[in-house]
C-alpha cells in the first residue's frame, strides 16, 4: 500500500499517528509531495483523488481512498484485531463520529482557512481574503476555550480511552502554531492533556 502525504500537513499526520496507534505504520509505503511545488495538482495524481489532496491512500489492487477519516476507517475495517481508535460499541461509535465532526468543522477548518487566508502560502492557486483568515483564527481560537473546559476532569477527550478524536484534536492544536496560536497558559486543562498525548510514540510519527 502507497501513502500519498506530505510530511509537515496535519492531515497525513493525522493518518500516521493513527497508524502508528494501530502498529501498521509499516504496511504502507510512504510517498512525499510538495504541496507548494504543485505536485498534488499533475493530472496523475488528479486520477487519485480529483480533490487533489492529501492523503491518499492506494491500495494493491489500484483503488484509492482518499480523505482522512476515510482512510483511518480502512484501517480500522481492514484490521480488525488491531487497537481500536473508532470505537467498539453502537454509543462509542457516535460519540467518536460526533467528536471527529466539531474537530473538523468547528477547530480544523478554521485554522486551515487561517493559515491559507491570512499568510498568503496558496496565493498562486486562490485568492487569499485576510479579514476572513483573521476571523477564522478567532473561531479556532475559541474551540481552545472549549477543549480545556471539556477536559477539566479527563485524560483523553472520551474519557479515559484515547480514540482518533485526540488524534485529530493533537494535530489541529499542534497545527496552529503556524498560526501563531498556542496553548494559553490559563488552560491547564488542555496542556496538560497535550502533554499526556504528546508523550506517546505515535505523536513522533
Amino acid at each position: 500500500m502507497k501513502l500519498y502525504e506530505t510530511k509537515t500537513a496535519p492531515n497525513p499526520r493525522r493518518v500516521r499517528i493513527f497508524l502508528a496507534e494501530k502498529g501498521l505504520l509499516d504496511q504502507v509505503e510512504l510517498i512525499q509531495l510538495d504541496l507548494q511545488k504543485g505536485e498534488n495538482l499533475t493530472p496523475a495524481y488528479a486520477a487519485k483523488n480529483p480533490m487533489k489532496k492529501v492523503p491518499v491512500l492506494e491500495l494493491e489492487s489500484g483503488d484509492c481512498v482518499a480523505e482522512t477519516m476515510a482512510i483511518c476507517r480502512y484501517f480500522e475495517e481492514a484490521f480488525p484485531d488491531s487497537p481500536r481508535l473508532l470505537g467498539t460499541t453502537a454509543l462509542e461509535k457516535a460519540q467518536i463520529d460526533q467528536w471527529l465532526r466539531w474537530i473538523d468543522f468547528y477547530f480544523m477548518t478554521p485554522t486551515g482557512m487561517g493559515f491559507q487566508h491570512t499568510t498568503g502560502y496558496f496565493k498562486d492557486r486562490m485568492t487569499p481574503f485576510p479579514e476572513w483568515g483573521e476571523e477564522c483564527k478567532k473561531q479556532a481560537a475559541r474551540f481552545f476555550n472549549f477543549l480545556d473546559r471539556h477536559l477539566a476532569d479527563k485524560q483523553f477527550i472520551m474519557g479515559d480511552q484515547f480514540t482518533a478524536a485526540d488524534i485529530n484534536a493533537l494535530c489541529t492544536v499542534d497545527f496552529n502554531r503556524v498560526i501563531q496560536q498556542r496553548i494559553a497558559p490559563e488552560q491547564v486543562n488542555l496542556q496538560a492533556w497535550h502533554d499526556r498525548v504528546s508523550a506517546r510514540a505515535s505523536a513522533k510519527a
